[in-house]
C-alpha cells in the first residue's frame, strides 16, 4: 500500500519508469460511451469515415497532449497536482479551484459508477439471463464502487499493476471486435457516405477533447515518483500515444457499427445494445474487459481526488480520503439509480459547467510552468501565514484574477441543459470550444501580469 500522501516524493525513491505511463492513460479512456461518440459522429453529425478518424485522432493528440505537458510538474515537484497548484494560486487560494475541481472529480465518479453499474447489469443480462431489480442495482453499483475504492486506496503500485494487466485484456477483445467488423460491415456503404461539414469535424473535435482535458489536474499525480532526469518528451509521447490507441479504435468501432444500428447513436445504455450487435463469443470479453475498464477509471479519479480531498484540509490518511469519494459516489449514484432517474441529464449538465474550472486552471498552471517554476517542497506542505507560498493573504492576485476571468469566459460560450451563455450560439459556443476558450484567456491574461514573488527566493529545496 502506498501511504505517502500530498508531501513530496524525494529524489532517492523516485523509482518509476515512463513506459508505465502508457498502460495508465490507455485505461483512462476504456469506456464504451467512445462508442455511443462514433455513433453520434455518424448519425447526428452526418460525418464519412475518414473525417471521424481525423476527430478521434486529432482529439486526444490536443487534450492529452495538454495532460503530458502538465504531468511534467509532477516530475519537476514530486506532489500531486493539486499540491503543486498551491505554488501558484498560494495557500488559501488554491482552495477554491480546488473545491470545484474535487466536486466535479466526485461527480464524474458517480456517472461513470452509474454507467459502469448499468454495463454490469447488462453483461449479467447478457451471460445469465438476470433481470435487473432494486437490489441488484445497488448491488452492482456497491461492487463497481468497492472495487475501484480497493484499487485506488492501495495506491499507485496497484494502479500500475492493474492498467498494465487491464490494457493488453482489453485490446485483445478490441482486436476481436475489429475483426469480426472487418468481415461483416458493408463497407462499400461505409466508404461511399459524404462528407460532413467542415465546422462539425471541429465541433467533434472540441467535443471529443473536452472529456479528455478534465484529466489534466490529475496529470502530476502519476508522474511524481519519476526521477527528474526522465525524458519530457518521452513523457508527452507516452501519455498521447496511450490515449490515441484506445480512443481511434472505440470510436472508429461506433462509427462503423452504427451504420448499420443508427439506434447506437442514442441508446442510454450503450452496453446492453453492444451485446445485441455482437457474436455473444466477442461481445462477452469485450463488454467485461470494458467493465473492468471502467472500474479502473474511477480507481484512477478517486486516487487523484483523494489527494484533492487532503489539500483542501480533510486531515486523514490518503486511503480515507479516497474512501471520503467513494462514500459520495455510493450516496449519489445510488440516489441517481433508485429515484432520480430523470435527473441524470442535469446532473451532467452540472458537470459540464464545472469541467470549465478545469480549463480555466490549466491555463494558469500552464503558463506558471512555462515561467520555470521551481517548487520548494517545505513550502507545499506549509500552510500557516507567512509561508513560502503565502502570497498575499494567502493569495496569489494575479493567479486567482486570471483563472476568474477564464472561467467566466468558459461560462458565456457554454450550453447545457439548464444553462446557456450569452455566447453560446456564436461559433466558438456551437462548436464546443468554450473549454479552450477559457484556457486561452486564463492563459493569456496570466501571462501579461506580473509574476507574484513568492516567499523561497525562487529556488526548491533539495532533499
Amino acid at each position: 500500500m502506498e501511504n505517502r500522501g500530498l508531501d513530496p516524493v524525494p529524489d532517492d525513491e523516485r523509482t518509476g519508469r515512463v513506459r508505465a505511463l502508457f498502460p495508465t492513460w490507455v485505461t483512462a479512456n476504456m469506456t464504451v460511451l467512445l462508442l455511443t461518440v462514433g455513433a453520434g459522429l455518424t448519425v447526428f453529425d452526418g460525418l464519412n469515415l475518414w473525417q471521424v478518424l481525423t476527430v478521434a485522432a486529432v482529439a486526444p493528440v490536443l487534450s492529452f497532449g495538454l495532460v503530458g505537458l502538465v504531468s511534467l510538474a509532477g516530475k519537476r515537484g514530486g506532489a500531486p497536482g493539486m499540491a503543486l497548484s498551491r505554488a501558484v494560486f498560494g495557500q488559501r487560494g488554491n482552495l477554491f479551484p480546488g473545491a470545484l475541481l474535487w466536486v466535479a472529480r466526485w461527480g464524474w465518479e458517480t456517472a461513470n459508477a452509474v454507467t459502469g453499474s448499468l454495463a454490469l447489469l447488462a453483461v449479467l443480462d447478457l451471460l445469465f439471463d438476470v433481470r435487473r431489480t432494486h437490489t441488484l442495482v445497488l448491488v452492482t453499483l456497491t461492487v463497481f464502487v468497492a472495487a475501484s475504492f480497493l484499487v485506488s486506496g492501495l495506491g499507485i503500485t496497484a494502479l500500475r499493476v492493474c492498467s498494465r494487466t487491464s490494457a493488453w485484456l482489453f485490446g485483445g477483445a478490441s482486436l476481436l471486435v475489429l475483426v469480426h467488423l472487418i468481415g461483416a460491415t458493408p463497407w462499400r456503404t461505409v466508404l461511399d457516405r459524404p462528407p460532413g461539414p467542415a465546422g462539425v469535424v471541429v465541433a467533434g473535435i472540441g467535443t471529443l477533447a473536452a472529456g479528455g482535458i478534465s484529466w489534466v489536474p490529475s496529470a502530476p499525480d502519476f508522474t511524481r515518483y519519476l526521477p527528474r532526469s526522465a525524458s519530457a518528451r518521452a513523457i508527452v509521447g507516452v501519455t498521447v500515444g496511450g490515449a490515441l490507441v484506445t480512443v481511434l479504435p472505440m470510436v472508429m468501432m461506433g462509427a462503423v457499427l452504427a451504420v448499420g444500428a443508427p439506434d447506437l447513436a442514442v441508446t442510454k445504455d450503450p452496453v446492453a445494445f453492444i451485446g445485441d450487435l455482437l457474436p455473444k463469443w466477442i461481445s462477452v470479453p469485450f463488454l467485461l474487459t470494458a467493465v473492468a475498464g471502467m472500474v479502473l477509471i474511477n480507481a484512477l479519479s478517486m486516487y487523484s481526488a483523494g489527494f484533492t480531498a487532503q489539500t483542501l484540509g480533510f486531515a486523514l490518511p490518503r486511503p480515507w480520503a479516497v474512501g471520503v469519494n467513494a462514500s459520495i459516489s455510493l450516496l449519489l449514484g445510488g440516489t441517481l439509480m433508485m429515484v432520480a432517474t430523470s435527473l441524470i441529464h442535469t446532473f451532467f449538465s452540472f458537470l459540464t459547467l464545472l469541467g470549465v474550472t478545469f480549463s480555466a486552471w490549466i491555463g494558469v498552471f500552464g503558463v506558471d510552468m512555462l515561467r520555470g517554476r521551481a517548487y520548494d517542497p517545505a513550502a507545499l506542505m506549509d500552510t500557516r501565514p507567512g509561508s513560502g507560498y503565502w502570497y498575499t493573504a494567502g493569495f496569489s492576485p494575479q493567479a486567482m484574477g486570471a483563472w476568474g476571468a477564464g472561467l467566466v469566459v468558459g461560462l458565456l460560450f457554454t450550453d447545457v441543459e439548464w444553462f446557456t451563455g450569452p455566447l453560446a450560439a456564436t461559433w466558438i459556443g456551437r462548436d464546443g470550444l468554450g473549454w479552450a476558450a477559457a484556457i486561452l484567456v486564463a492563459a493569456g491574461v496570466y501571462a501579461l501580469l506580473p509574476r507574484p514573488a513568492d516567499g523561497t527566493g525562487g529556488s526548491p529545496v533539495r532533499f
